[in-house]
């Protein structure tokens, strides 16, 4: 079904690894031995339900999978009725961007200034850039010259590549660095090569997700030290930062600060 339906149609390689991770982690171990005749509504009910408690978005993505192949099976003549049809969603958790809170602002700006991350972290905050975004930033984007930057290219998460923005609203360019960056991104600039990227990896390279998994990691652990949290061995054994601070809220807050500027907020999106 996937080589012959879903992957000549042009997906991306972040698309196709979902319906294979959907597939291979949730579906297969529960029907993947059974006739297809033999597959019932209740089988795949029992699927979805149990992935009760996860994100909407997984639970409706696994619902989805199985639609979308008992669908076809059913076109195709391969069954007479459609058991995916009609199946039911169980409750889920809903995850909720916010802004950052005025103390984690203080955290974070106070942690920034001496942190291996730090400017990357104020990036994310002053630019509302996404992680993405900022993996592919080269300083032949950053113009100091017409003081602007410009984006133009993404990592796509989940993957190795690299790709326009998620929405065509996301090719643009930024028409003001930020005081609170331009002087430590012009420090940070030289000596570097124009289609060099402004946040390397260890090797020079464009950062993959782990990379900013790892540098967001020891970003919170530093940040979380800053605000209190309690160590016992080099390990933190009472944290002080809130589960939901995550880099997107950085993104969030650039949005909630420009709408508090009075920055018109189609401009905003």
């Amino acid at each position: 079904w996937i080589e012959l339906y879903k992957a000549p149609k042009g997906l991306t390689e972040k698309s196709l690894k979902m319906y294979d991770e959907k597939y291979n982690n949730h579906i297969k171990p529960k029907i993947g031995s059974m006739k297809l005749q033999d597959v019932k509504e209740v089988h795949l009910q029992r699927i979805v339900n149990a992935q009760s408690g996860m994100s909407e978005s997984h639970v409706k993505k696994v619902r989805m999978v199985l639609q979308e192949m008992f669908k076809r099976a059913r076109m195709s003549r391969l069954l007479v009725f459609d058991p995916a049809e009609a199946l039911a969603i169980p409750k889920t958790t809903k995850g909720q961007r916010r802004s950052i809170t005025q103390e984690e602002r203080a955290a974070i700006l106070a942690v920034a200034e001496d942190h291996p991350a730090g400017l990357w972290i104020l990036t994310l905050l002053y630019t509302g850039m996404r992680p993405g975004e900022t993996a592919t930033l080269t300083w032949a984007d950053v113009d100091f010259g017409a003081d602007e930057i410009r984006i133009h290219s993404a990592r796509e998460s989940g993957t190795q590549s690299v790709k326009g923005p998620k929405t065509r609203a996301g090719i643009r360019t930024i028409p003001h660095i930020p005081e609170p960056i331009r002087e430590k991104l012009k420090a940070a600039s030289v000596g570097a090569k124009p289609f060099s990227p402004v946040f390397p990896n260890a090797k020079g390279g464009i950062m993959d997700e782990a990379t900013m998994y790892r540098r967001w990691k020891a970003f919170r652990r530093s940040l979380d030290i800053h605000m209190g949290a309690v160590v016992y061995r080099n390990q933190i054994v009472e944290s002080k930062v809130a589960d939901d601070l995550v880099p997107y809220c950085l993104r969030h807050t650039f949005a909630t600060d420009c709408a508090k500027a009075g920055v018109p907020i189609d401009t905003v999106r």
